[in-house]
This record gives C-alpha cells, structure tokens and sequence, in this order.
C-alpha cells in the first residue's frame, strides 16, 4: 500500500512537541536539582509543583500528539471508535497522573 497523497503535519505537532520536551527538560532538571538536595532539612511541599506541573504538561503533550496520530488521520468511517479508544486511554493515562501525585502528596503529609 503506498499512499501517494502528500501529508503535511498538523499545525500543533510542532507546538506540542516543543511543550512536551520542554516540560521534559524542565522534570529532569528538577529531579537533579532534588537529589542533590542532601540536607537535613526538609524539601517544601511547595517545591514539588515545578516537577508535578512539568510531569503534567509532558503527559497532556503526549496525549495531544496520540491524538493527532490517532484520531485526526483516522477515516471518517472508524473515527468514533478511535475517539472512544483515546478518550480510554486518555482518562487512564490522566488517572495514573493523578494517582501518582496524590499518592506522594499523601506520603509526605503522613510523615
């Protein structure tokens, strides 16, 4: 199968791959930043919204750019069933998000 129709990106492929690595960058410049905090004093809570809201905007950037691969290139005849595939996988991919900060919000407000 060879399609011959010339495809050209979506507009906010570029955008979402900037964000995406972006965010990346600034979540493991921030992990850094955390494991070289050897101290005895303890790290503000506060502190922990740079790496949450990075890990956040790395997981909707790729969702967008699944979106794009996914649903917008679909055919218009099986595009339902790809938008109920995504909007799983989404809602799960959000849920382990949401999950994973509540849990280390939980564990450092127990201690």
């Amino acid at each position: 199968m060879t399609n011959t129709e010339p495809t050209s990106p979506h507009p906010m492929r570029k955008t979402l791959l900037i964000t995406e690595f972006t965010a990346l960058g600034i979540l493991l410049a921030s992990m850094g930043w955390f494991s070289s905090q050897t101290g005895n004093e303890p790290i503000s809570p506060a502190w922990l919204l740079i790496p949450a809201l990075s890990s956040l905007g790395v997981f909707l950037s790729f969702i967008g750019l699944m979106y794009l691969r996914w649903v917008s290139s679909a055919n218009s005849s099986n595009r339902s069933r790809h938008k109920i595939i995504f909007s799983l996988l989404a809602v799960t991919l959000i849920g382990v998000w949401v999950y994973g900060i509540a849990n280390t919000w939980f564990s450092l407000t127990a201690s």
